[in-house]
Formats: C-alpha cells, sequence, structure tokens
C-alpha cells in the first residue's frame, strides 16, 4: 500500500478544533465534514487538496477532544496519510479505526516542507521526499493495521471476517 501526494505542512499543537471547528459537528456526514477541513488553521485547505495528498506536521498533532469527525474530515477531504513528529493518542486510534493511514517520523516532518511532493510505503514505513531526493524512515505498520487500513477502518475489517 503505498500514498502520493502534495505536502500540506503544519506545526506543533494543530488540535481537533482546527481540523474540523466545533460549530460544524452538528454533522457526521464525512462529505460535509470534509467541506470545512482545516479552514481554521488554513482556509485555502479545502480548495487546494487534490486526492491523494499528504499533511505533514510536527508535534501532537490531534491533540484536543477525541472526537472522530477529525480524522473522518482529512479522510474525506482527500488527503491519503498523516505525517508527524508526534501524534496525540486518541488521535491515532481514532485515525487508524476510521482507517487513516498515519505516520510518525521526526525526521521526515522536519525535511518534508510545504508543496513538496511525497510517497509514503505503508508496508516499509519509508517516506520519499521526491522534490528533493531525500527519503526517510518511518514507522511501518504491523500487517493487522495495515488491514484495517485496506478496509477502509476498523469496523469494515471486523465485518469482513
Amino acid at each position: 500500500m503505498k500514498a502520493f501526494g502534495t505536502v500540506f505542512k503544519y506545526g506543533d499543537n494543530v488540535d481537533t478544533d482546527v481540523i474540523i471547528p466545533a460549530r460544524y459537528l452538528n454533522s457526521s456526514d464525512p462529505k460535509e465534514l470534509a467541506t470545512h477541513c482545516m479552514e481554521d488553521i488554513d482556509k485555502d485547505f479545502v480548495n487546494k487538496v487534490k486526492p491523494g495528498d499528504i499533511i505533514v506536521a510536527d508535534k501532537n498533532f490531534g491533540c484536543g477532544s477525541s472526537r472522530e469527525h477529525a480524522p473522518i474530515a482529512i479522510k474525506a477531504a482527500g488527503v491519503s496519510c498523516v505525517i508527524a513528529q508526534t501524534f496525540a493518542r486518541i488521535f491515532y486510534r481514532n485515525a487508524i479505526n476510521i482507517g487513516l493511514p498515519i505516520i510518525e517520523c521526526p525526521e521526515a516532518s522536519k525535511g518534508i516542507e510545504q508543496g513538496d511532493e511525497v510517497e509514503v510505503d505503508f508496508g516499509s514505513g519509508m517516506i520519499y521526499n521526491r522534490t528533493k531526493g531525500t527519503q526517510f524512515k518511518g514507522q511501518a505498520f504491523p500487517e493487522f493495521m495495515q488491514k484495517i487500513i485496506q478496509a477502509e477502518g476498523l469496523i469494515n475489517y471486523i465485518n469482513q471476517k
């Protein structure tokens, strides 16, 4: 399983309130949530993001509330992967549960910039910055997590069993 896309870069402590502002939580429709994804931190995100694009951030991505709406909005917006130095634990679990690939890799977070084109191999954890010709070794997904992501989330994975 691989991802390839253009990078949207953010800093430390991107919380769930800027990923999907609370004023939109009256909807659980992924398509509706996607139209407001990242708008409080990056007004142009929803107009620029294309299917397959990648978010790269610094420390503690997804901190704040435990709402599943945040990874759902990111995935529904077309983002194929989030790379960060670290993730808030509840966001990490929610992302896997809904089938959004995420990888912790401090070196990639530091070495990738806004607009770079990046490829991620989830099986090996390798991250290739095609713009700069650099590569980074991230944390590979265990096989069971790859199966959850391939199934588009934990519920689908369980239903396939």
